[in-house]
């Protein structure tokens, strides 16, 4: 369906995005300020818009017997549509200031919009919103960043579910990729912020995290000397010997789709737990470390 959009200069990221998100979905949207500018306009079209679908009540009551049920349901799917159009608006306003100058939202694939916005538009918490909103900034920064699976998964997360994973991400270092280093789940650092054998397996069932409570996971490491990072926080290693070098990096891997969650979860570091980690890593440390 197509549906006419203001879309002020599509020069401009946010922009071009309302342009793709109306073409790709048919949903009408305007950026908040000119919604605030058009207050007025608005008002006058609503009230136009009643009279329209007034006369059109009467003509349908003329063909058919309108019954109070009939109301009731048209009353229904109306209030339940303008709380999913609010919702759809309130992530789109969230994710303009994550959106950069060299954004590409006009090759964001329209399959993949239409997925969001069908996925998302339930979604009221404010903070769960928020994580949307980043998501979709992110597909228009970069097109193919995040996966259908990914916005799929991101549906069934309870606001539990983010919390807990952002809070696991706080132990998350640079190596590589972003790898929350778990090394002992029942160590007390690990405890007071929620990660324990319980919630590492519910990550795990959820499809964010590998869970190895035995063996754990170690990174094969191509060069003798290296710098892992916490947070920017620099960490330089030398592991010993010349060839097949890993590096222990505890019970936790990333999944695909919880390595996409991961820079956009909102986790910020843990007081202590460079020296933790470092202290785990004693016999890699360099005379700089």
């Amino acid at each position: 369906m197509s549906v006419s959009v203001n879309v002020g200069d599509l020069v401009k990221p946010i922009d071009t995005l309302i342009h793709k998100i109306s073409d790709a979905t048919g949903v009408l949207y305007e950026p908040r300020r000119i919604r605030h500018k058009a207050k007025a306009e608005s008002e006058a079209a609503i009230t136009s818009a009643k009279a329209e679908a007034a006369a059109d009540i009467i003509k349908a009551e003329s063909e058919i017997e309108i019954t109070d049920l009939h109301r009731r349901a048209a009353q229904r799917w109306i209030q339940e549509e303008a709380k999913r159009q609010k919702n759809m608006e309130d992530i789109i306003d969230k994710a303009e200031p994550h959106l950069n100058a060299e954004a590409k939202p006009d090759s964001m694939e329209d399959d993949w919009l239409t997925n969001f916005f069908d996925k998302s538009r339930i979604v009221s918490d404010s903070e769960m919103q928020s994580l949307w909103s980043r998501v979709l900034a992110g597909e228009a920064n970069v097109p193919g960043t995040y996966s259908k699976r990914t916005v799929n998964l991101l549906s069934d997360f309870d606001k539990s579910d983010a919390q807990l994973f952002t809070q696991l991400c706080g132990f998350g270092w640079r190596i590589e990729n972003v790898t929350p280093l778990v090394f002992d789940e029942q160590a007390e650092i690990y405890n007071r912020h929620g990660i324990n054998f319980d919630t590492l397996s519910h990550l795990e069932n959820i499809g964010v995290v590998r869970y190895e409570s035995l063996t754990g996971f170690a990174k094969d490491i191509a060069i003798k000397r290296f710098v892992v990072f916490y947070y920017g926080r620099p960490l330089s290693l030398e592991i010993p010997g010349a060839a097949n070098n890993t590096l222990k990096v505890g019970k936790i891997l990333l999944t695909k789709i919880g390595q996409e969650l991961a820079p956009i979860c909102g986790s910020t570091p843990v007081d202590g737990f460079y020296e933790y980690v470092r202290d785990q890593w004693r016999e890699f440390l360099t005379e700089v470390s």
